[in-house]
Protein backbone atom coordinates (compact mmCIF):
# COMPACT_ATOMS: atom_id res chain seq x y z
CA UNK A 1 0.00 0.00 0.00
CA UNK A 2 1.52 3.50 -0.79
CA UNK A 3 1.13 6.02 1.66
CA UNK A 4 -1.14 9.04 1.40
CA UNK A 5 0.30 11.72 3.30
CA UNK A 6 -2.24 13.88 5.72
CA UNK A 7 -1.56 17.35 6.55
CA UNK A 8 -1.42 17.95 10.12
CA UNK A 9 -4.49 19.42 11.24
CA UNK A 10 -2.23 22.66 12.64
CA UNK A 11 -1.54 23.65 9.33
CA UNK A 12 -5.46 23.08 7.38
CA UNK A 13 -8.00 24.68 10.01
CA UNK A 14 -7.91 25.38 13.45
CA UNK A 15 -9.53 23.82 15.97
CA UNK A 16 -12.81 26.95 16.67
CA UNK A 17 -13.67 26.32 12.91
CA UNK A 18 -13.27 22.79 12.70
CA UNK A 19 -15.29 22.54 15.90
CA UNK A 20 -18.25 24.91 14.35
CA UNK A 21 -18.14 23.25 10.95
CA UNK A 22 -18.53 19.25 12.50
CA UNK A 23 -21.48 20.52 14.51
CA UNK A 24 -22.91 21.67 11.59
CA UNK A 25 -22.20 18.63 9.24
CA UNK A 26 -23.35 16.41 11.97
CA UNK A 27 -26.44 18.32 12.32
CA UNK A 28 -27.44 17.91 8.17
CA UNK A 29 -26.26 14.18 8.98
CA UNK A 30 -28.73 13.30 11.74
CA UNK A 31 -31.47 15.99 10.85
CA UNK A 32 -31.83 16.41 6.69
CA UNK A 33 -29.85 13.63 5.08
CA UNK A 34 -30.37 10.74 7.07
CA UNK A 35 -34.18 11.05 7.86
CA UNK A 36 -34.86 11.84 3.69
CA UNK A 37 -32.96 8.44 2.97
CA UNK A 38 -34.67 6.73 5.61
CA UNK A 39 -38.34 7.26 4.22
CA UNK A 40 -36.93 6.59 0.72
CA UNK A 41 -35.22 3.21 1.78
CA UNK A 42 -35.38 2.33 5.36
CA UNK A 43 -32.10 2.45 5.58
CA UNK A 44 -29.80 5.66 7.32
CA UNK A 45 -25.90 4.87 6.54
CA UNK A 46 -24.53 7.03 4.40
CA UNK A 47 -21.14 7.35 2.69
CA UNK A 48 -18.12 9.73 2.17
CA UNK A 49 -18.53 11.46 -1.66
CA UNK A 50 -16.84 14.23 -3.07
CA UNK A 51 -15.89 16.82 -1.41
CA UNK A 52 -17.99 15.82 1.64
CA UNK A 53 -20.30 12.94 2.47
CA UNK A 54 -23.90 12.38 1.81
CA UNK A 55 -26.41 9.91 0.73
CA UNK A 56 -25.88 6.84 -1.09
CA UNK A 57 -27.54 6.72 -4.40
CA UNK A 58 -31.05 5.35 -4.29
CA UNK A 59 -34.54 5.40 -6.72
CA UNK A 60 -37.58 7.71 -5.35
CA UNK A 61 -40.49 7.19 -8.17
CA UNK A 62 -38.01 5.30 -10.22
CA UNK A 63 -35.60 8.24 -10.84
CA UNK A 64 -32.12 7.91 -9.18
CA UNK A 65 -31.25 10.45 -6.15
CA UNK A 66 -28.68 11.76 -3.59
CA UNK A 67 -28.38 14.20 -1.40
CA UNK A 68 -24.81 15.04 -0.26
CA UNK A 69 -22.84 17.83 1.39
CA UNK A 70 -19.73 19.20 -0.81
CA UNK A 71 -17.70 21.89 1.02
CA UNK A 72 -20.10 24.98 1.63
CA UNK A 73 -22.97 23.66 -0.19
CA UNK A 74 -25.68 21.13 -0.11
CA UNK A 75 -26.22 19.43 -3.75
CA UNK A 76 -29.13 17.82 -4.67
CA UNK A 77 -28.31 15.22 -7.08
CA UNK A 78 -31.37 14.11 -9.11
CA UNK A 79 -31.25 11.69 -12.10
CA UNK A 80 -33.26 14.33 -15.71
CA UNK A 81 -32.77 17.36 -13.64
CA UNK A 82 -29.19 17.14 -12.96
CA UNK A 83 -27.92 18.30 -9.67
CA UNK A 84 -28.38 22.02 -7.75
CA UNK A 85 -26.33 23.29 -5.55
CA UNK A 86 -27.37 25.33 -2.21
CA UNK A 87 -25.54 27.24 0.18
CA UNK A 88 -25.77 25.86 3.74
CA UNK A 89 -27.43 28.59 6.10
CA UNK A 90 -29.40 27.02 8.20
CA UNK A 91 -31.56 23.51 9.29
CA UNK A 92 -35.02 25.01 8.64
CA UNK A 93 -33.76 25.81 4.68
CA UNK A 94 -31.86 22.60 4.73
CA UNK A 95 -34.81 20.87 5.38
CA UNK A 96 -37.35 22.35 3.52
CA UNK A 97 -35.35 21.73 0.58
CA UNK A 98 -35.45 17.78 0.97
CA UNK A 99 -39.20 18.28 1.49
CA UNK A 100 -38.87 17.69 5.17
CA UNK A 101 -40.14 19.52 8.50
CA UNK A 102 -37.05 20.88 10.29
CA UNK A 103 -37.47 17.96 13.11
CA UNK A 104 -37.99 15.17 10.95
CA UNK A 105 -36.68 11.85 12.69
CA UNK A 106 -35.85 8.77 11.49
CA UNK A 107 -37.21 6.24 14.79
CA UNK A 108 -33.73 4.31 14.98
CA UNK A 109 -31.68 6.97 17.20
CA UNK A 110 -32.33 10.04 19.13
CA UNK A 111 -30.88 12.90 17.63
CA UNK A 112 -27.99 15.07 19.92
CA UNK A 113 -26.79 17.52 17.55
CA UNK A 114 -28.59 21.40 17.05
CA UNK A 115 -31.93 21.46 16.60
CA UNK A 116 -32.55 25.12 15.90
CA UNK A 117 -34.55 25.54 12.89
CA UNK A 118 -33.07 29.15 12.73
CA UNK A 119 -29.81 29.62 13.73
CA UNK A 120 -26.99 29.58 11.45
CA UNK A 121 -24.99 26.63 10.13
CA UNK A 122 -21.50 27.58 10.64
CA UNK A 123 -19.65 26.24 8.12
CA UNK A 124 -15.89 27.22 7.14
CA UNK A 125 -14.66 26.02 3.75
CA UNK A 126 -10.86 25.54 5.29
CA UNK A 127 -12.67 23.31 7.96
CA UNK A 128 -15.18 21.84 5.27
CA UNK A 129 -11.88 21.07 3.26
CA UNK A 130 -10.30 19.41 6.32
CA UNK A 131 -13.42 16.73 6.82
CA UNK A 132 -13.81 16.36 3.87
CA UNK A 133 -9.54 15.13 3.36
CA UNK A 134 -10.04 13.44 6.79
CA UNK A 135 -12.94 11.20 5.31
CA UNK A 136 -10.96 10.46 2.38
CA UNK A 137 -8.64 9.41 4.14
CA UNK A 138 -9.93 6.98 6.30
CA UNK A 139 -12.28 5.38 3.60
CA UNK A 140 -8.99 4.98 2.03
CA UNK A 141 -7.42 3.32 4.97
CA UNK A 142 -11.01 1.07 5.29
CA UNK A 143 -11.06 -0.04 1.91
CA UNK A 144 -7.56 -1.54 1.84
CA UNK A 145 -7.92 -3.15 5.77
CA UNK A 146 -11.77 -4.59 4.58
CA UNK A 147 -9.57 -5.48 1.43
CA UNK A 148 -6.87 -7.79 3.50
CA UNK A 149 -9.33 -9.49 5.51
CA UNK A 150 -12.34 -10.09 3.02
CA UNK A 151 -12.35 -13.21 4.61
CA UNK A 152 -13.77 -12.27 7.64
CA UNK A 153 -16.65 -10.54 5.88
CA UNK A 154 -16.61 -7.03 6.96
CA UNK A 155 -19.24 -4.96 6.43
CA UNK A 156 -19.46 -1.90 4.30
CA UNK A 157 -17.99 1.26 5.62
CA UNK A 158 -20.63 3.90 5.64
CA UNK A 159 -21.03 7.19 7.96
CA UNK A 160 -23.19 6.50 10.54
CA UNK A 161 -25.39 9.76 11.10
CA UNK A 162 -26.17 9.54 14.88
CA UNK A 163 -21.92 9.84 15.57
CA UNK A 164 -21.02 11.65 12.33
CA UNK A 165 -17.84 9.01 12.00
CA UNK A 166 -16.80 6.57 9.16
CA UNK A 167 -16.64 2.96 10.28
CA UNK A 168 -16.98 -0.94 9.19
CA UNK A 169 -17.08 -3.75 11.33
CA UNK A 170 -15.16 -6.92 11.46
CA UNK A 171 -15.59 -10.03 13.46
CA UNK A 172 -17.57 -8.26 15.64
CA UNK A 173 -15.11 -4.77 16.23
CA UNK A 174 -15.72 -1.48 14.59
CA UNK A 175 -12.97 0.24 12.95
CA UNK A 176 -13.66 3.66 11.91
CA UNK A 177 -12.54 7.22 11.75
CA UNK A 178 -14.10 10.12 13.44
CA UNK A 179 -13.37 14.38 12.92
CA UNK A 180 -13.92 14.85 16.28
CA UNK A 181 -16.67 14.61 19.68
CA UNK A 182 -18.60 17.24 21.25
CA UNK A 183 -17.99 17.70 25.12
CA UNK A 184 -15.12 18.86 27.39
CA UNK A 185 -14.77 15.16 27.73
CA UNK A 186 -14.27 14.46 23.45
CA UNK A 187 -11.57 14.75 21.45
CA UNK A 188 -11.88 18.03 19.59
CA UNK A 189 -9.22 16.13 16.76
CA UNK A 190 -10.00 13.94 14.10
CA UNK A 191 -8.66 10.48 15.75
CA UNK A 192 -8.83 6.70 14.32
CA UNK A 193 -10.11 4.21 16.62
CA UNK A 194 -11.33 0.66 17.35
CA UNK A 195 -14.08 -0.52 19.19
CA UNK A 196 -14.95 -4.23 20.01
CA UNK A 197 -18.61 -4.88 20.49
CA UNK A 198 -17.93 -6.38 24.24
CA UNK A 199 -15.93 -4.07 26.40
CA UNK A 200 -12.09 -4.57 25.73
CA UNK A 201 -9.76 -5.32 28.76
CA UNK A 202 -8.21 -2.34 30.12
CA UNK A 203 -4.98 -1.32 29.51
CA UNK A 204 -2.23 -2.01 27.10
CA UNK A 205 -3.69 -0.63 23.51
CA UNK A 206 -6.85 0.36 25.33
CA UNK A 207 -7.47 3.86 26.19
CA UNK A 208 -11.09 4.42 25.72
CA UNK A 209 -13.93 3.01 27.70
CA UNK A 210 -14.94 1.77 24.01
CA UNK A 211 -11.93 0.44 22.93
CA UNK A 212 -8.78 2.79 21.45
CA UNK A 213 -8.31 5.69 19.56
CA UNK A 214 -5.28 7.49 18.03
CA UNK A 215 -5.44 11.42 17.32
CA UNK A 216 -4.77 12.25 13.71
CA UNK A 217 -1.84 14.72 15.03
CA UNK A 218 0.02 10.98 15.31
CA UNK A 219 -0.95 9.94 11.51
CA UNK A 220 0.91 10.60 8.74
CA UNK A 221 0.17 7.94 6.54
CA UNK A 222 -2.38 4.83 5.59
CA UNK A 223 -0.18 2.66 6.28
CA UNK A 224 0.44 4.35 10.16
CA UNK A 225 -3.72 3.99 10.12
CA UNK A 226 -3.69 0.19 8.93
CA UNK A 227 -1.01 -0.58 11.74
CA UNK A 228 -3.60 0.98 14.85
CA UNK A 229 -6.36 -1.10 12.91
CA UNK A 230 -4.01 -4.50 12.68
CA UNK A 231 -3.25 -3.86 16.12
CA UNK A 232 -6.50 -3.70 17.29
CA UNK A 233 -7.94 -6.38 15.32
CA UNK A 234 -5.34 -8.37 17.27
CA UNK A 235 -5.42 -7.03 20.77
CA UNK A 236 -9.33 -7.34 20.46
CA UNK A 237 -8.69 -11.30 18.82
Amino acid sequence: MSGYDLPMLSTVADVATLVSTRAAFHTLAERVLAPDLQRATGRIGLRRTAGGFGQPEHVVDGVRRRIRVDGMFLVVDHDGDGESWHDITTLEAAAALVGLPPDADTGVFVATSAGDPDAPLAVDPVAAATIAEWFRFVDTALEEFRHRHAALLPSVVQLWPEHFDLACSIGEINFGGSPGDAGDSGRVEPYLYVGPWSPPPVGGFWNEPYGAALERSAVTTVDDALEFFERGLAAAS
